[in-house]
């Protein structure tokens, strides 16, 4: 038989079909989506040295990356439910009554103060301006915002030429929620404006103690219930503890939660949870800092890392720096505000354990002397105890509702 004739055999032969081996049925679970190139992605390409003027491209081993990419949790989404508010007449009384719970040491302080100051005088003279001078000091008012309070209650007095001591509560109602920073354009998505096309940024910044971990983790599970897609930064890698109480806050919130080893630079972990929050779509990122540097010059060169680290994913991140303030502390806090505001550019504030403390002037005097909104005050350890600051509901938990 020639090559041809069996060439032309093959080609009549009938085709043998394989037979077709059913395949069982594989159930397959949804997984959260992962970056198309996830070693290259979660690895930071850039480091920028502590002198914050140059920048050094670091090369980082293969088997580090995969240590640091193993260690990116992606947290389930938990389904909250959210009430429908069919009426926001109750829901803005619960409010308000949940608020002047919280205030309830603050309240009693002050006005206790304030009645011993005015108690058997009818008329406001200068033994009462000192007497109320003295009072709201000690209220941890502080000492400028008291001047300012002091010297618009005399400018009334000599215009009206009388005053009695019952028209103080008005008068020291009008002046304060005066010098108190406006906080919010709008109640939508828990006062953060959320950007569409790329996430809105906000680093947390605080001393170890204040509630920075908490504050971040009750705010990513108000965004969540919003629902917003939240990423979290665990930038505070000086501290094992830290990391994991942010993770169980990002559990219980439904954000996914970026993190590497303890003592890994903090730039690299905010850069690989924005280069990550980028790349599968979030709506916000909070990034955790670190509360331990207590020296001005050093906590300047971390943060001002940190912040041009992220520019380089989203040019103009941050966009928001937030200190978090223990309110118990009085003055204390006044000083942490300080060192913060002199070591970098704070936006807002949140004002901390309010319920716990008499010492809730200190969110009167910070939110005029540096000039900064309070954004949040929390007046509880639960998730729905961190609430928008609104200065004209905090001045009426303090002074009840305005006579007309």
């Amino acid at each position: 038989m020639g090559f041809f004739d069996l060439f032309k055999r093959k080609k009549t032969e009938p085709k043998v079909e394989e037979p077709k081996i059913e395949q069982p049925a594989v159930e397959v679970s949804e997984v959260a989506p992962c970056e198309p190139e996830p070693v290259q992605e979660c690895v930071p390409e850039e480091r920028v040295a502590d002198n914050a003027s140059q920048e050094v491209v670091a090369e980082v081993p293969a088997e580090q990356v995969v240590v640091e990419e193993l260690k990116i949790v992606e947290e389930k989404p938990q389904e909250v439910a959210v009430e429908e508010d069919d009426d926001d007449e109750p829901n803005i009384e619960e409010e308000r009554k949940e608020l002047e719970a919280g205030l309830e040491k603050t309240k009693e302080g002050f006005f206790g103060r304030l009645k011993r100051a005015i108690a058997g005088r009818t008329t406001v003279d200068a033994d009462v301006l000192d007497d109320l001078e003295e009072m709201l000091i000690t209220s941890d008012v502080g000492v400028e915002t008291t001047v300012k309070i002091i010297e618009a209650i005399e400018a009334r007095v000599a215009r009206d030429k009388y005053m009695n001591t019952s028209e103080l509560n008005d008068i020291l109602r009008e002046e304060i929620a005066y010098l108190m920073e406006e906080s919010h354009r709008s109640t939508r998505d828990f006062g953060i404006e959320v950007k569409e096309g790329f996430p809105y940024v906000m680093m947390v910044v605080g001393v170890n103690g204040a509630g920075k971990t908490t504050t971040i983790g009750k705010l990513a599970a108000k965004l969540t219930r919003a629902g917003r897609k939240v990423y979290i930064g665990a930038a505070d890698t000086f501290r094992a503890a830290a990391i994991d109480q942010l993770a169980v806050w990002a559990e219980r919130a439904g954000a996914t939660m970026v993190r590497q080893d303890m003592g890994s630079d903090p730039a690299s972990v905010a850069y690989d949870t924005l280069r990550s929050a980028v790349a599968n779509g979030a709506d916000v990122v909070l990034i955790d800092t670190a509360g331990r540097l207590h020296n001005k010059v050093g906590l300047m060169k971390e943060l001002t890392k940190i912040r041009n680290v992220m520019s380089k994913v989203i040019p103009d991140a941050p966009h928001e720096v937030m200190l978090v303030l223990d309110g118990s502390t009085g003055q204390n806090a006044f000083e942490q505000a300080k060192q913060f505001t002199e070591a970098t550019q704070v936006t807002s504030l949140t004002i901390t354990k309010l319920d716990g403390t008499a010492k809730g002037g200190v969110v009167i005097g910070i939110s005029d002397k540096f000039h900064i909104p309070v954004r949040y005050i929390g007046i509880g350890e639960g998730i729905d105890q961190l609430k928008m600051f609104d200065r004209k509901e905090f001045v009426r938990a303090l002074f009840g509702d305005a006579k007309n």
